[in-house]
């Protein structure tokens, strides 16, 4: 099944008569040069916190990763998968639209293997959230 926006180098899958999920895809198959993304928390170029709050962490952690992309020559676009780790599921349940607007504007399609969990604690003390990603920049 491809989707309008997932990258035609990638193909959603999705299961037959699987309900449709909300805000990523259910796997993904792409051909091409794998880029894998460590962790990036939400500190900036610095590696300082500008923020404490879930939602900017959130959009500095996705900026982050579009910069190690970047260095591979790849996009947002090129992403196949992606995990968050967060400390409090509650807030991010409840914060979901403004953390969904985040995703949007930072990363701009769902075509995107995802999992979301709830970790006991992270490194870095003030982090909020992580996010890894593997990309896939087509041949």
């Amino acid at each position: 099944m491809q989707r309008d926006d997932v990258p035609h180098s990638h193909r959603v899958l999705q299961p037959a008569g699987w309900a449709p999920p909300r805000g990523y895809a259910n796997g993904v198959a792409a051909r091409g040069t794998q880029v894998f993304v460590a962790g990036q928390i939400g500190w900036n170029s610095q590696c300082a916190f500008d923020s404490d709050d879930l939602v900017a962490q959130a959009r500095q952690a996705l900026r982050n990763v579009r910069a190690v992309l970047a260095e591979a020559g790849a996009a947002p676009t090129h992403i196949v998968r992606m995990t968050w780790y967060l400390l409090d599921r509650a807030e991010y349940l409840a914060r979901g639209r403004e953390l969904g607007a985040v995703f949007r504007e930072e990363i701009g399609h769902y075509g995107i293997a995802m999992s979301a969990v709830q970790v006991a604690a992270l490194i870095e003390p003030r982090a909020k959230v992580e996010i890894e990603v593997t990309a896939v920049i087509p041949e």
